[in-house]
């Protein structure tokens, strides 16, 4: 079966931007001009193939004169000792996953009180329906957001304690360091990764286009008595641009 003709104009498109032929910032030709460029094609298939590319993230701003290159957003490497903390650092395993400092990071973030469902309550190894604080968050790197989660904590063990008020986020040190304030010691961190296409709600947060792919996991801190005592489902950012580094230490 032969490929759509948008699909054909969108690929080279691509790859003329992916080449640096078209870098960020610069102006794809207006409609016409590129209907002519593709050997008369109708400005409803470029309109098809520029709304592709849209979707992806690669164009945006739209205009008389064309369509502009979106800057590629920076790659950020996840390393596989991100939650091991520094005693007395004012940082997260998000902000050194960014490479930023405390004044370049912001957090919304919303609590709720809810009772644990069948899946938390199996993420937990806990009862359905015990009570959990639900902390749901959207990370900001120098205003620009990177990843959405919603982190859950047994509320036995935080009710009356600072990290149950919100007004104490963002916290140095991140969850190890919070739970170790109510006697808690994490000593094992899991974490499980999936990847898809975005919901509208997952699109809209991180400002991505709906073509973007992004990648979901969950987490889990268990402290040193074995007990699960943190579960963040999901945490989400932009697949394309992250990568999660493992290091394996094989013996001899």
């Amino acid at each position: 079966m032969a490929q759509p003709e948008y699909l054909r104009i969108a690929a080279d498109l691509r790859q003329r931007i992916s080449s640096g032929e078209y870098g960020p910032g610069d102006q794809i030709p207006p409609i016409p001009a590129l209907g002519q460029e593709y050997g008369g094609v109708s400005e409803t298939t470029i309109r098809n193939a520029l709304r592709l590319l849209a979707n992806e993230g690669l164009i945006g701003g739209r205009g008389p004169r064309g369509t502009r290159v979106q800057p590629r957003p920076p790659v950020h490497r996840m390393p596989a000792d991100r939650y091991r903390s520094t005693p007395g650092a004012r940082s997260t395993p998000y902000t050194r996953d960014q490479g930023i400092g405390w004044s370049e990071y912001r957090l919304d973030k919303r609590f709720e009180r809810v009772p644990a469902d069948s899946e938390l309550a199996a993420l937990f190894e806990c009862e359905v329906g015990e009570r959990l604080l639900a902390r749901h968050f959207v990370f900001y790197d120098n205003e620009q957001p990177t990843q959405m989660s919603t982190s859950y904590v047994r509320w036995s063990d935080v009710a009356g304690t600072p990290i149950a008020d919100p007004i104490n986020e963002p916290w140095p040190g991140g969850t190890r360091a919070q739970l170790a304030t109510v006697g808690i010691n994490v000593t094992r961190v899991t974490e499980s990764f999936t990847a898809a296409m975005p919901t509208e709600r997952e699109a809209v947060t991180l400002r991505i286009g709906a073509g973007v792919p992004v990648l979901r996991y969950t987490r889990r801190h268990i402290a040193d008595t074995g007990r699960v005592v943190e579960v963040a489902h999901p945490i989400v950012r932009r697949g394309d641009t992250t990568v999660v580094d493992f290091a394996i230490d094989l013996d001899a």
